[in-house]
């Protein structure tokens, strides 16, 4: 089963939004919430679309748009790529 880290999210983010230069990315990021990372609702969006392309999983907006943090984000991706395998 092909799984879906943390690094393939910041990696997502990054392309899909940029990054703030006040926020490393790559320093504990996993119960930060989007926005103290700089992400507003339309970047967690933009994100979620670039790896439903990539990934090939279906992620519903309001599940999407309910996620407070990368690690939820992770989490969600993870469960619907083991529903594919």
């Amino acid at each position: 089963m092909q799984k879906f880290t943390m690094a393939d999210l910041v990696r997502i983010m990054r392309a899909a939004a940029g990054e703030d230069e006040s926020v490393n990315l790559d320093d504990h990021v996993l119960e930060r919430s989007f926005s103290d990372l700089g992400y507003d609702s339309l970047a967690v969006m933009e994100t979620a679309s670039r790896v439903e392309r990539e990934y090939g999983v279906a992620l519903p907006e309001e599940t999407m748009a309910a996620l407070e943090t990368p690690t939820e984000f992770v989490d969600v991706v993870n469960g619907q790529l083991a529903t594919l395998a």
